[in-house]
């Protein structure tokens, strides 16, 4: 098996949070990929950089993609978790992902579009994530692939445990949308603490995004 890793631009209005986004230009939103979600919660978590919270949370309250929101955890640096609850409106690229057995590392907004770093068993797999895009409105770009032996089997300067932790993940579906594990689970069956969990998963997935989308420079792209 040859599996991908590759970086997407998707852009619609009604992608979860851009209304948010695009009202609070100042703000940057990236998936909490390691927080502990309670997959029968329908709440999802994001960690948020903003110089004005009050103006991102009008923002959320005109984005007819959130339903609730909570912020959960400030601190002093402009950073923020948020819970949210999504409507029926709000257009989902994470389950189509993970229905295509892929999981995704990394995902941000550039202010109008979000950018997903994302690995698939295969890349005939992606074409999943362009039908449903094609289906749904969504203008959908690919900006890089490379290809690899498996996730299993790549070094990626991953650590033994690292390695073991994200397959352990992905094959209890941590990291499927909703989530068929918490954190908590992942962590019994690695039979390590909760935070231990989170600190090898946070890693390992920045080991794959750095080995698979930072160029010879130093730069992500």
């Amino acid at each position: 098996m040859t599996d991908i890793k590759a970086v997407v631009r998707a852009e619609h209005p009604d992608i979860v949070l851009t209304g948010a986004v695009t009202h609070d230009p100042s703000s940057d939103v990236a998936s909490v990929s390691e927080a502990g979600t309670d997959p029968t919660s329908g709440k999802f978590f994001y960690r948020i950089e903003s110089d004005d919270f009050g103006r991102f949370e009008e923002g959320l309250r005109e984005d007819r993609t959130v339903g609730a929101f909570e912020r959960v955890i400030e601190t002093r640096d402009g950073e923020a978790i948020y819970s949210f609850e999504y409507t029926d409106e709000a257009k989902l690229l994470s389950p189509v992902v993970s229905a295509a057995n892929g999981v995704i590392l990394d995902m941000k907004n550039d202010g109008s579009a979000w950018v997903l770093s994302i690995w698939m068993p295969e890349r005939t797999d992606l074409v999943h994530l362009w039908d449903y895009a094609r289906g749904n409105g969504i203008e959908i770009d690919l900006r890089r692939i490379n290809e690899y032996d498996s996730l299993g089997n790549t070094d990626a300067g991953l650590t033994d445990s690292q390695r073991e932790a994200l397959l352990v993940a992905f094959e209890t579906g941590y990291f499927e949308e909703p989530r068929n594990a918490t954190l908590g689970e992942l962590a019994d069956e690695l039979d390590i603490s909760q935070p231990a969990a989170s600190g090898l998963l946070r890693r390992g997935i920045k080991r794959l995004v750095v080995s698979s989308l930072v160029d010879d420079g130093g730069t992500a792209e």
